[in-house]
């Protein structure tokens, strides 16, 4: 079918209902005059790259239910594919709604030319870290010209959202050099801009010809994720000068961007005490009108090394509780190496817990649904049912069949001690046997 559109959001100004729209509003139990609105306006996007045909498409908005992001990708130090396969596969039969190729070693195309034809979940990028690898040239060397050339081969060939740095400029530089930040930038893209403006002494080219990168997205449809390169990356950072002043560019980039009918999500903090998040959720609502936050994690303390996914999912459900959209994982791996298979696994589990947790008391239409049937299945100690409403049954499963108990109707935590057993025969009247 011709599309007589350009984005989502230039279909939903324009009244017309797409496919996309319509499978998103069967998803959150929304009509879709009621979700239409809301694509317009900026406070939903839906990524959907015109060319990647076998997306299953996920709106992304503080209304619907929280979103998760699963980051991947070789590196020097690790450059199997396969593995990398491995691990988009598992994380979408784990219902990860999109998957971040960060690659950052070898010809990259390849495999994000088969995520876009092969994967349902949006695919995004970080165009700047493919630039040094693309053209193999050292930072440096590389023009304004050669980075937005990137982002239009990464449009083409398929993604369906694009982190671009686009609000730090060259004040940064002396922002970074002045308030003396503990980590100063941890964000690896924000560096590599950072890095280019100092030796080039050129204005961040994102910042600078953001017009014409405007132009590319609107022509594939694809969403900016407009990076937040002043991230804080420990505690002492949160919510400092640099990560606010950044913030009211994005802001002001978030409005260009819907002038031209671009969607865009705004990426958030980064490592935040417990006591800030709430607070950061809604300045960023503020100052970015409503436009869906994106963020990674966020880390309430620096000391878990191991178990950031831990520290991760206590923020990121904090966060999302109070207006996030979309949670990027964190693994146990996190400051420490590229996760494997099980880092992967583990950082999807405390992720989806956080977002599911979050939506349930937000309050997003049948949140509660599969909770209220696990309560229904422990009541009569139905483990089928509960193997059916388990975020990972299989783990489950495993956990109760290594410390099997002598009675079915038990686990080897309580036996005849199990209130559930107690109880259903006080109340059917039965004789409760113990000893």
């Amino acid at each position: 079918m011709e599309r007589n559109y350009a984005t989502q959001m230039d279909a939903a100004r324009r009244g017309i209902v797409t496919p996309e729209l319509k499978k998103v509003a069967e998803k959150e139990y929304m009509a879709v005059e009621d979700l239409m609105p809301l694509v317009a306006s900026g406070k939903v996007a839906i990524p959907a790259n015109k060319l990647h045909t076998c997306i299953d498409p996920e709106g992304i908005g503080s209304m619907l239910r929280t979103k998760i992001n699963v980051n991947l990708g070789v590196s020097k130090d690790c450059k199997d594919y396969d593995v990398e396969m491995q691990k988009v596969l598992s994380a979408v039969n784990m219902g990860a709604e999109a998957i971040m190729d960060l690659s950052s070693h070898g010809n990259t195309q390849p495999f994000r030319r088969k995520l876009t034809s092969e994967c349902p979940a949006m695919i995004g990028t970080v165009p700047v870290y493919d630039s040094v690898i693309h053209y193999q040239r050292d930072l440096d060397t590389l023009t304004a010209k050669d980075f937005i050339d990137v982002i239009r081969l990464h449009a083409e060939d398929g993604v369906d959202f694009v982190t671009l740095h686009c609000g730090i400029t060259r004040k940064t530089i002396d922002q970074i050099r002045k308030h003396k930040r503990k980590m100063n930038i941890v964000s690896r893209g924000g560096s590599l801009v950072f890095a280019w403006m100092c030796m080039t002494g050129e204005e961040n080219p994102f910042y600078e010809y953001y017009d014409e990168i405007l132009d590319i997205c609107r022509e594939y449809d694809v969403t900016i994720s407009l990076g937040d390169a002043c991230r804080p990356g420990c505690l002492a950072d949160a919510t400092d000068v640099c990560q606010i002043e950044e913030l009211v560019r994005l802001g002001e980039l978030t409005k260009r961007a819907w002038e031209k009918d671009v969607q865009v999500m705004v990426e958030g903090p980064g490592h935040v005490p417990m006591d800030q998040i709430a607070a950061n959720m809604k300045v960023q609502q503020t100052i970015c009108m409503g436009a869906p936050f994106y963020v990674l994690g966020p880390l309430v303390t620096d000391i878990a090394p191991g178990y950031d996914h831990i520290t991760a999912a206590i923020g990121g459900a904090i966060a999302a509780m109070n207006g996030a959209a979309f949670l990027c994982y964190v693994t146990p791996a996190e400051h420490l190496a590229l996760p494997n298979l099980d880092d992967v696994k583990q950082g999807i589990i405390a992720s989806k817990i956080a977002a599911h947790a979050a939506d349930i008391a937000k309050g997003v239409p049948h949140a509660r649904d599969i909770d209220d049937k696990m309560g229904d299945a422990r009541r009569v100690l139905d483990w089928e049912a509960q193997w059916d409403c388990a975020l990972d049954p299989e783990t489950a499963k495993a956990i109760r069949a290594d410390r099997s108990p002598e009675q079915e109707d038990t686990c080897s935590m309580c036996g005849k001690f199990c209130a559930v057993r107690s109880m259903n025969k006080a109340l059917n009247g039965e004789h409760i046997d113990i000893l």
